[in-house]
């Protein structure tokens, strides 16, 4: 009988940690996953010398296509557990365009601009016994999305790579401006890009501080979510 009674104590204190949904997400929350990092999604072999484009060839306006994702990555620790989950949402509205001019300097691109809507993010990570579509909502609602729809990256230009037109991947830092929340700030994205013909793959990411764009971590009874975010993209580009 008394061990009967310490095991119903302990079932009503975890209970009101959060529901039942957080109760069992608190026991047993070493029963998830989350997907890895966005790449290149078929990265095919450089092209040999005989196959190689001139660096002219991959001039042109670039438009984001079928198949584009965006999304973000965070860490939250549930309570009792020693590591951290990884929570990730992703969506595929995306749209952006950049231009790519061949001049005596090289190859540069420039009036990249690209947006997502923020309200469409789905979780994509999985948590035994929680329902993750829980946190879309409260991330919705911490992201105010009725009033800041979209997240955007913008930037002026960056010079290309010459290996860029023979088909390699190469990898660039391209410096721009960040919406987030209504908010701007500087920030840096670090790219992987390989053009194949008419169709580009770019994939890459961007860290940021949610706070330096007026975000707080959305406050949980059984999870602390940190403000370090990864917010990263794979895109597929089709020359207009």
């Amino acid at each position: 009988m008394k061990r009967t009674v310490i095991i119903a104590a302990a079932v009503v204190a975890v209970l009101a940690l959060g529901g039942a949904a957080g109760a069992y997400a608190y026991f047993f929350s070493g029963l998830r996953t989350a997907p890895k990092a966005l790449a290149l999604a078929s990265p095919s072999p450089a092209a040999t010398p005989t196959e190689a484009t001139t660096p002219g060839s991959v001039a042109g306006s670039w438009t984001v296509g079928s198949g584009s994702v965006v999304g973000y990555r965070v860490r939250e620790q549930f309570v009792g557990q020693s590591s951290p989950h990884e929570a990730v949402a992703r969506t595929s509205t995306v749209s952006g365009s950049l231009t790519v001019a061949q001049d005596s300097s090289g190859l540069t691109a420039a009036d990249l601009a690209f947006s997502a809507q923020v309200g469409q993010l789905k979780s994509v990570d999985t948590v035994a016994g929680y329902n993750v579509a829980n946190r879309d909502r409260i991330v919705n609602g911490t992201l105010q999305v009725s009033q800041f729809p979209t997240a955007s990256f913008r930037a002026t230009s960056v010079a290309l790579p010459a290996e860029l037109a023979s088909g390699r991947q190469v990898t660039l830092d391209v410096p721009g401006k960040l919406t987030v929340h209504g908010v701007t700030r500087d920030a840096t994205a670090t790219v992987t890009v390989q053009v194949a013909g008419d169709t580009a793959q770019v994939a890459g990411s961007l860290k940021i501080d949610m706070t330096d764009f007026g975000v707080q971590p959305p406050q949980i009874g059984f999870t602390n979510v940190e403000a370090a975010t990864t917010i990263e993209f794979q895109l597929v580009l089709a020359r207009s």
